[in-house]
């Protein structure tokens, strides 16, 4: 049995985590499976999901490393483009693109302290989030 879902974002920063865990909990609840896998995917080539603690010192140093590892003033050969955006595809290349969680008894079967975010790198305009559902 499959069950998709979308969640749109139109963040107020052009950098913004997102904690989505909530969203992705509602889609398996909707669903009405018990038992699976979650699919979570950015359907944007300058964001990322990742799963980690929701702690506010921590996402501030996860862009400080971003940043030390591809600045965003750098001259960047994408850029040539007319673009202003090569570091945030460098960004969500270093962040991963995606994640698969389980779930159990109807929710997702997280460690302590895992949240789902999702992550912008290039916002301030509408971007998708899609939630595939693999399970019965």
């Amino acid at each position: 049995m499959t069950h998709t879902e979308y969640l749109y974002f139109n963040t107020k920063e052009r950098t913004e985590f997102v904690r989505i865990t909530e969203q992705v909990n509602e889609a398996i609840r909707k669903s009405k499976m018990t038992s699976g896998l979650a699919l979570v995917n950015p359907s944007h080539i300058t964001a990322a999901v990742i799963v980690n603690d929701d702690e506010p010192g921590l996402k501030k140093d996860f862009i400080r490393l971003l940043k030390k590892l591809a600045p965003e003033g750098e001259r960047y050969d994408h850029n040539l483009t007319g673009e202003d955006n090569a570091y945030a595809h460098l960004w969500r290349t270093l962040m991963g693109h995606q994640v698969v969680m389980p779930f159990t008894d109807g929710h997702l079967d997280l460690g302590p302290w895992e949240q789902i975010f999702y992550l912008e790198f290039d916002g301030q305009r509408k971007k998708r989030v899609v939630i595939k559902l693999v399970g019965d």
